[in-house]
């Protein structure tokens, strides 16, 4: 176990790792919106913008995350930050929609080195279930803080009243600068990872991955995990753009609004560890679905014949505004507690592997769900386009009971075993 000091200053790092990447990924809504008003790209060419940065985190995740291990977490997770940080340096010189494309590229493959070594970090950081899943909870909870602050630091860069200025591309000098200050941080950090590895060579580890998709608790984990990020990524990727033209919302507004999504999900996160005290996992996680499914049925009749407002401010805007990113508070809990109930049935070894496929099949769900909303917002409207996913919040109820019972059967071999 690596010294409590070591390990606190490692947790700082990585909580910080997952900030940055959270302001990056979850920039996507906002440059969507800005590429349309700054770039004159459409929705639908928009929509393929999140497959830039999803692809890019499926592939480099599926290759690389049995040799991660040898390479070593920190210097993976420097690796990604330092290829950020040279990324969003460009982004002001470049000024250019394929140049989002390229930055985007990056930040999925930078993400795919962070996710699977922060994750593979927490076993490591970690003595039994109950610290997992309260430092999983933890991270990702602050994850969604950086989600937060993304929205609002995107926000201040844009001019009110010409959303088209590219001086909103000002923004990435700041995100370039705090990149590179914690991967200096994590230079300067210490962490035993000798316990990651299980002196297999590369190709047996490699294969590790497909062994793993032959079990039916990973199998049924991955179809929650996919469906969830697909729900997630619909929702908050196009947010703003439903802000702008189904709410009627200023631009600038529109982006800082979509911001309480991000607030329900940290709260969520944050707050899911004291639940998961008092409650079984599969019964919260039941109830939080149920509840995200009548919140779409809520909020979204609200939106309906909203008409522009040349007033629209804070304390004039549409109820819908405040009421449907609430659903992120029901969506928050699912995520980290499904990956906390895979990983602690694992082995430490076999960790890097497991989150590499959790990352894949994550990255595909977060594809699918931006690129079929965006496809529907163009063809149907925002608002078809929401209330459709409740097909998806059906199925995920669905893997979630499957998950419990291929879950509690693991728990009986191993008790027999």
């Amino acid at each position: 176990m690596t010294s409590s000091p070591q390990r606190s200053r490692m947790i700082l790092a990585m909580i910080l790792t997952y900030m940055v990447f959270a302001v990056l990924l979850n920039s996507v809504g906002t440059v969507i919106l800005q590429a349309i008003q700054g770039f004159g790209v459409s929705k639908a060419e928009a929509s393929y913008l999140e497959a830039f940065k999803d692809l890019p985190i499926a592939l480099v995740s599926f290759l690389t995350a049995s040799l991660l291990p040898r390479l070593g977490y920190r210097r993976a997770m420097m690796l990604g930050l330092s290829l950020v940080a040279a990324a969003c340096a460009l982004m002001p010189l470049l000024h250019a929609f394929w140049a989002s494309k390229l930055l985007f590229a990056t930040v999925g493959a930078s993400f795919a080195l962070a996710k699977v070594s922060v994750y593979s970090s927490i076993g490591l950081l970690t003595d039994d279930r109950q610290q997992h899943a309260s430092l999983t909870s933890t991270i990702e909870g602050w994850f969604m803080v950086g989600v937060l602050a993304g929205y609002w630091l995107f926000a201040a860069f844009i001019d009110a009243d010409a959303p088209a200025d590219p001086r909103w591309l000002r923004v990435y000098w700041v995100i370039a600068a705090v990149a590179a200050l914690t991967a200096l941080l994590l230079a300067s950090t210490r962490i035993d990872e000798s316990a990651a590895s299980d002196g297999h060579a590369a190709g047996a580890a490699f294969l590790d991955m497909f062994r793993l998709l032959a079990q039916p608790l990973i199998g049924v984990f991955l179809v929650s995990a996919f469906l969830y990020v697909l729900i997630e990524q619909s929702i908050g990727t196009w947010l703003p753009t439903f802000n702008r033209e189904i709410l009627h919302l200023p631009t600038t507004m529109s982006v800082q609004a979509a911001s309480i999504f991000a607030v329900s999900l940290a709260l969520g996160r944050l707050g899911a560890g004291l639940l998961l005290r008092r409650l079984a996992w599969h019964w919260l996680l039941i109830g939080c679905v149920l509840a995200m499914a009548a919140l779409v049925l809520l909020a979204l009749p609200l939106a309906a014949g909203v008409r522009p407002d040349a007033n629209a401010s804070w304390t004039h805007a549409p109820a819908a505004a405040y009421v449907f990113p609430l659903i992120g508070l029901f969506m928050a809990p699912i995520y980290p507690a499904i990956n906390s109930v895979v990983l602690s049935a694992l082995p430490k070894s076999r960790h890097a592997a497991m989150t590499g496929l959790i990352v894949v099949f994550s990255a595909l769900g977060g594809t699918t769900g931006s690129f079929l909303t965006g496809q529907l917002f163009q063809r149907a409207g925002g608002e078809t386009a929401f209330y459709l996913s409740l097909l998806p919040m059906a199925l995920l109820l669905l893997a979630i009971v499957g998950l419990r019972r291929q879950s509690q059967r693991a728990e009986a071999r191993i008790a027999v075993a």
